[in-house]
């Protein structure tokens, strides 16, 4: 048996992680984390994993969705609760369209960390290190801001702390009650030619609570309360070794979130990223695309995922509308050809991104509901199950994606545009997402 410990990705390659001056100071915060409570439960993980191996069979559909990147100032009662409001009306809708339950996982408390494609970045002639999240520095463009500090990961954990108690605490007092689809801000459809088809998708699902309320005579706990589950990308090692703690089972758990993803700029062979997700218990989740060779997927499941469990691992494909066609076929007949058990999930963000003329981030809607189709249809055709979607999102009108039924163009972005990295569907884009998905699937 392979020797592991939470510490042992020291000993492998290690990207995109910061470099900090104060060893001592770093070593006090790993401490005082180490001593912390754990901001999710065992049971709450193991939960989540018996979800997912429903979903790889294609009994489930997961639902994951957030911000590109939390900010500590944006940690407010309002945000948190559009969040959670966006992503249980785009599960409501799945549930209803898909006819199947749907796993609900945010990509929120604790996604403070980016990696980034270039270490340093020049303004106006001054070259100062990438802002890599809040986790890590500032975005404000000086000298002192842009030092890694790790006092900024317990300023982190206490912003993921108090997301998730009051995550906790809505879901278990009646936020989530699924009876009021009438109280959402469907406003967009006025500007939608499929305006009918969606007001049609919200009284159905009104009419299917209401006739399940008729025959139950009375109103079921199981439509007032929801499961909620957090992801984010386990890419500060020493924040995540910090928050792992070793079970009554034996095993060790990332205590941080119940469902730890790795990116691609940190999938490959002998990454310390790689390392660190291979010895948890957690179900993991990898980012994969046209990069990785047929050898390298391969070894990097066989490293994430040893004993081939279902439930364990998710591959989420990223690619772009233009490159799916040609690329996914090909990674899913590599996986069934070496008999992988996997949960495929969709990422239709990433592989989508642009920049305008002025130089702002952004990305197309029908880019990314184009993707998604193909997902489904070549998945369907090779024989494999695609069992769910990674968004990034928010739940307030921003613009930062263009399209959608109001016809957001480049022009637009300028209005709302507040992410501090990369762009997120809005509130309205992000329901017809959900719309446009059960009508095409």
């Amino acid at each position: 048996m392979r020797s592991w410990s939470p510490e042992s990705w020291l000993e492998k390659t290690i990207k995109q992680m910061p470099h900090y001056a104060d060893q001592q100071s770093l070593d006090s915060v790993n401490h005082q984390l180490s001593q912390h409570p754990p901001l999710v439960t065992v049971n709450e993980i193991v939960q989540l994993k018996k979800q997912l191996v429903q979903a790889a069979t294609g009994k489930r559909f997961l639902l994951q969705g957030g911000d590109c990147a939390e900010s500590f100032s944006e940690c407010t009662t309002q945000n948190i609760e559009n969040k959670l409001k966006i992503l249980l009306q785009m599960s409501l809708i799945l549930v209803h369209g898909l006819r199947k339950p749907v796993i609900r996982v945010g990509r929120l408390a604790g996604q403070y960390a980016k990696p980034r494609s270039a270490d340093e970045e020049t303004i106006d002639g001054v070259t100062l290190p990438c802002y890599r999240g809040d986790l890590i520095n500032g975005l404000e463009f000086n000298e002192a801001s842009r030092i890694p500090d790790p006092e900024r990961m317990l300023r982190g954990y206490a912003h993921s702390s108090m997301t998730l108690n009051y995550l906790r605490a809505l879901v278990h007092s009646g936020f989530a009650d699924l009876h009021h689809p009438e109280n959402w801000d469907l406003n967009f459809v006025e500007h939608s030619p499929k305006r009918d088809e969606y007001l049609s998708v919200v009284n159905d699902i009104q009419n299917s609570i209401e006739f399940f309320d008729t025959i139950a005579g009375l109103a079921t706990d199981a439509l007032q309360r929801v499961d909620f589950f957090a992801s984010h990308e386990a890419l500060n090692l020493h924040y995540e070794q910090a928050l792992t703690r070793k079970a009554k089972d034996g095993n060790w758990y990332c205590m941080s979130t119940h469902l730890p993803w790795v990116g691609m700029r940190t999938a490959f062979k002998d990454s310390a990223h790689i390392e660190y997700l291979a010895g948890i218990h957690n179900p993991v989740a990898m980012k994969v695309g046209p990069e990785l060779s047929a050898e390298e997927l391969i070894e990097l499941i066989e490293k994430l995922n040893p004993n081939n469990e279902l439930g364990r691992l998710t591959l989420i494909h990223r690619f772009g509308v233009d490159k799916i066609e040609k690329g996914l076929p090909e990674i899913i007949r590599i996986v069934q050809k070496a008999q992988k058990n996997v949960l495929w999930i969709c990422d239709p963000m990433h592989g989508n991104t642009r920049k305008t003329e002025s130089g702002i981030k952004t990305r197309e809607f029908a880019d990314i509901l184009g993707e998604l189709q193909h997902a489904f249809k070549i998945h369907a055709d090779n024989g494999s199950i695609l069992g769910g979607a990674h968004f990034e999102l928010t739940g307030e009108n921003v613009t930062e994606c263009t399209g959608g039924a109001r016809g957001l163009t480049d022009s637009d972005l300028h209005q709302r545009y507040k992410s501090l990295v990369d762009p997120r569907l809005n509130y309205e884009q992000a329901l017809e997402l959900a719309m446009q998905i059960v009508k095409r699937v």
